[in-house]
């Protein structure tokens, strides 16, 4: 039976399907939203929904994901949500990422981080990429120092190899990656195998493939969705969470409708025949 939960320690343990934050700023993941007021909205339903992860970087906006989150923060009461951020990409411009990982930067972001995000502590901080020009081991470890610091709770990865993570082990405990894999693109089975082995929780960004998987009208997906009154979304959704139990699929929407229909996928169990025809695609 597939786990619905996955637990980063003791304390910390979140349902699977969370929600990405980089659709909220403006056209090309810059600026801010053309509509503010539903951008915080969005992530008040999230927070009122029994979705507990929410996954965000510095470099959305820049910041303005994280200031829509802060200020849906404002006035929550409710149980604890892991927000989960990222440092070491820059935003110069619309549709524009430029890697810097000099560990002075690093640092200088996750500070601001926690300023944009009205936190003490960040609960997953991940390095975005991997910069050739520093050593991993030096990017990770300033990363490490702040969680001795107590400015970060847990030390994730995004976009790497094993080998990569691998030397980041040496300097760091590792509890999550987050490449990009979806039903389409699964280039990196090697990455979630090595993640299943060593209970790391494996974050699949793009896991809509950029909306084209929702796009689908023809095919298996499109049948299978038929079969249980869900849209193709849902059900790329479901197979991700059955495809591992350390895979925490985080679809981002800047529509609330979207973000209630994204969530119905976790009540979607897929037989054993539809599982496997979506693994032939």
């Amino acid at each position: 039976m597939t786990k619905q939960t996955f637990e980063f320690d003791s304390e910390l343990e979140v349902n699977r399907l969370g929600f990405g934050a980089m659709q909220l700023p403006g056209t090309g993941v810059w600026g801010p939203s053309t509509d503010e007021e539903n951008a915080v909205a969005v992530v008040k339903a999230v927070l009122n929904s029994n979705v507990n992860f929410i996954d965000t970087a510095d470099s959305y906006g820049p910041f303005y994901a994280n200031l829509y989150i802060k200020a849906a923060l404002k006035d929550y009461q409710g149980p604890h949500k892991l927000i989960a951020s990222k440092v070491g990409f820059t935003r110069p411009g619309p549709n524009q990422w430029s890697v810097v990982g000099d560990p002075d930067y690093l640092r200088q972001q996750v500070e601001l981080n926690l300023r944009t995000l009205g936190l003490d502590s960040i609960d997953l901080m991940q390095l975005h990429r991997v910069d050739p020009r520093f050593p991993i081991e030096e990017q990770v470890g300033v990363l490490a120092d702040m969680q001795k610091e107590g400015k970060i709770r847990h030390i994730g990865l995004s976009q790497v190899t094993v080998e990569q993570i691998k030397r980041a082990q040496a300097v760091a405990k590792i509890a999550s990656v987050q490449n990009r894999y979806n039903l389409i693109e699964r280039d990196d089975e090697d990455v979630l195998q090595y993640a299943e082995e060593n209970h790391m929780a494996f974050i699949p960004w793009f896991p809509l493939a950029t909306g084209r998987l929702a796009q689908e009208e023809h095919g298996i997906l499109s049948q299978i969705a038929n079969n249980h009154l869900a849209t193709p979304s849902q059900i790329a959704l479901a197979w991700l969470l059955q495809k591992s139990d350390v895979i925490l699929p985080i679809p981002g929407t800047s529509n609330i409708q979207h973000f209630e229909s994204n969530i119905q996928a976790a009540y979607i169990t897929l037989s054993d025949a539809e599982f496997n025809a979506l693994e032939q695609l």
